[in-house]
This record gives C-alpha cells, structure tokens and sequence, in this order.
C-alpha cells in the first residue's frame, strides 16, 4: 500500500539536530525501502480549473501560508497503521505541526 504523507510549515525555525535526526531517518526508510520519494514544495504553485472548454491558468499563492503544504513523503508500507507510525514519528522529529496521510490508488 503506498501512501502520501503531507506536512504543513511550522514556525519552528531547524537546527543541526534536527537535520541530523531526520537524514537518520530518511536514510532508514530509504534503506528499508519503504521511501518512495521526499521533497518539499514551492508556497505558490499554478491553479489550472477548467469549466466547459474554458481553461484558466492563475498562479499562486491561494491559501494562507499556514494552511499550504510545505513538503511530503511517498511511502510504501503493509498497512495504514504502519503510515500512522511513521507519521508519528516524522512529528517527534519535527515538532508542533500537522501532517495528513492519504492512500495512494493505482498502479
């Protein structure tokens, strides 16, 4: 089952521990095999809504920064527990926040 796994920014400013202690583990999910892919995402981005044969394009920001996804992780686990565990620990690691985990369908 794979999953994905989105955290919003946080006013907690990272310091060397922290780098530390998330390269630990993403090196043991990486060597595991269960990170597909991590990365963090740009606070605007490009709208694309189509209604009929109208196509708008408007770029961002859209939301209040608090409310944007600031990174993610694509995992491949025997579970959704297994999911919530990693999320959880991700938050030890990082601190106050939030994280939202959805199932990824398809091949």
């Amino acid at each position: 089952m794979r999953y994905l796994m989105t955290t919003r920014p946080t006013e907690q400013s990272a310091d060397e521990t922290l780098y530390a202690e998330m390269g630990k583990f993403i090196e043991e999910l990486t060597a595991a095999g269960v990170l597909l892919a991590t990365g963090g995402l740009e606070p605007g981005g490009v709208r694309v809504t189509s209604v009929g044969d109208e196509i708008t394009v408007t770029d961002g920001p859209f939301t209040e920064a608090k409310e944007a996804v600031a990174g993610f992780a694509l995992v491949e686990v025997r579970s959704r527990e297994e999911a919530i565990e990693l999320t959880r620990r991700f938050r030890r690691i990082v601190g106050d926040g939030e994280s939202v985990i959805q199932q990824v369908f398809g091949p």
